[in-house]
């Protein structure tokens, strides 16, 4: 009792794999804080933007329908962490992509994995876009501070965005997520205390204010079709800022067993997922309250807030943190298929499997590889110019939140359910799950078309 097991259960590549078993000791508390620095990101910054456009009735109705789907999704698709192989037994699926090769088959895999892979990747992109929002706002609030609110304190992007980039060359060498631990514990921290920083600003100012600002429908518009697309790239936000489903079995495969790896991480969804709705409902009603009709795309570097300058500059240094470790988080399964992949596909090449050690003063030692070097900072490369070719937050955000949602965060969970659980067609469940898949279909549809016309008339103008 109380020691560390090894499993060694089979992974899905090779059946069994052959990879040398290792001891996995994550926990509860080690996968919330994982859960919560991919949850709680840039999406939180949004959320009083699309109350803003969606109103009083609609917006936190949407934020509650989110956190429900995505707690039902994560239930769904922890289940699918392992297989019962009819040859193997207990087959393990350390990422989404293996799972939906198991349940559903090569070419879904191949489908899902052009998916996972490009949500995994945007997010990245808007990582970037964020952090260098974020230093551009701290220098901003102290040139206010210092030349007055009217003053013409405008910085550009680019250089931040590549200092970020900097910053994640050198992350970019830590081997994979389970030696994240420390680094999403810091991460979790962070994205604490800045949206508490933003919820109690946002609570000063409706004190201050002296009444709650806002409407039943949100921010008018010059037509209806301008409302309408302001309400689908809203809805396209808030996608954006719940689901982690493409991470979420990289996660479960860092948990200890027993007790059974899918308990221990609908466990840690729920209490993830009540932090998170907690938190979303706050800043996203609290910033609305505060705001109104003038709500800011991002609420702690729109500038609704101006003082005290040195809180909104701290609460912005946490945002950025907390992007370093959330880029990472998000990162790391891309660099662990293509490690993967290409070590399969090239087992002689020293250049991709020959592992070197470095020793640096007062510093523990680590290994380096020559591919992870090349291909990590070609990846990060890539994203950061990526975020310099369009630097648009809220717009992008929407889109990646539409376009991901459906597919990664309902289509193949409810698919991968059906053929575990051998659900029946036309039963009660199977048409309950259908409809439920339906809806969320549209719903993505719109916000796709929303925050895509968001970028085509930003781009335009």
């Amino acid at each position: 009792m109380g020691e560390e097991e090894i499993d060694d259960s089979p992974l899905i590549q090779g059946f069994p794999s052959g990879d040398v078993p290792f001891r996995r000791t994550g926990n509860v508390e080690r996968a919330v804080a994982h859960i919560i620095t991919g949850v709680i990101g840039a999406g939180v910054l949004s959320l009083a933007w699309s109350v803003a456009q969606l109103g009083w009735i609609a917006g936190p109705f949407i934020i509650i329908v989110f956190a429900g789907t995505t707690f039902l999704s994560a239930n769904l698709l922890s289940d699918c962490y392992r297989f019962p192989h009819p040859l193997y037994g207990n087959i393990r699926c350390p990422s989404y992509i293996d799972a939906v090769k198991v349940y559903l088959g090569d070419s879904r895999q191949k489908v899902c994995g052009v998916l996972v892979h490009a949500s995994l990747y945007g997010a990245t992109t808007a990582y970037v876009i964020t952090s260098a929002t974020s230093i551009r706002a701290i220098l901003k609030s102290n040139c206010y501070h210092k030349e007055g609110h009217q003053a013409p304190c405008k910085y550009g992007d680019a250089v931040y965005m590549m200092l970020f980039g900097l910053v994640q060359i050198i992350m970019s060498f830590i081997p994979d997520l389970h030696n994240m631990a420390w680094v999403s514990i810091v991460a979790a921290i962070m994205s604490f205390t800045y949206s508490s920083i933003g919820l109690g600003l946002g609570i000063t100012t409706v004190i201050e204010n002296g009444r709650i600002m806002g409407s039943l429908t949100g921010v008018p518009a010059s037509n209806i079709a301008d409302k309408l697309w302001l309400v689908f790239q809203g809805i396209g936000d808030i996608a954006f800022a719940y689901p982690y489903t493409v991470i979420l079995l990289e996660i479960q495969d860092t948990l200890e067993s027993p007790p059974p790896e899918n308990k221990t991480m609908k466990k840690a969804s729920m209490i993830a997922i009540l932090i998170t709705t907690f938190f979303y409902l706050c800043c996203g009603c609290f910033g609305y309250a505060a705001f109104g009709n003038q709500t800011p795309g991002n609420l702690l570097t729109g500038f609704g807030f101006y003082e005290p300058y040195w809180l909104i500059d701290f609460a912005n240094a946490c945002i950025v943190l907390h992007l370093v470790g959330g880029y990472q988080i998000y990162s790391q399964p891309i660099y662990g298929a293509v490690d993967r992949w290409c070590s399969k596909r090239y087992p002689n090449s020293g250049f991709v499997n020959n592992f070197y050690q470095l020793k640096l003063p007062r510093l523990p030692a680590f290994q380096l590889n020559m591919f992870r070097i090349c291909f990590r900072t070609a990846y990060v490369v890539s994203t950061t110019g990526l975020a310099i070719l369009f630097p648009y937050f809220n717009q992008v955000i929407g889109v990646l939140g539409a376009l991901g949602f459906w597919p990664l965060a309902i289509y193949f969970p409810v698919e991968m359910y059906f053929v575990q659980r051998k659900v029946e067609a036309w039963s009660r469940k199977w048409i309950v799950l259908r409809t439920f898949s339906f809806i969320c279909f549209l719903v993505s549809l719109l916000g796709l078309i929303g925050s895509l016309e968001g970028i085509i008339s930003e781009k335009l103008s």
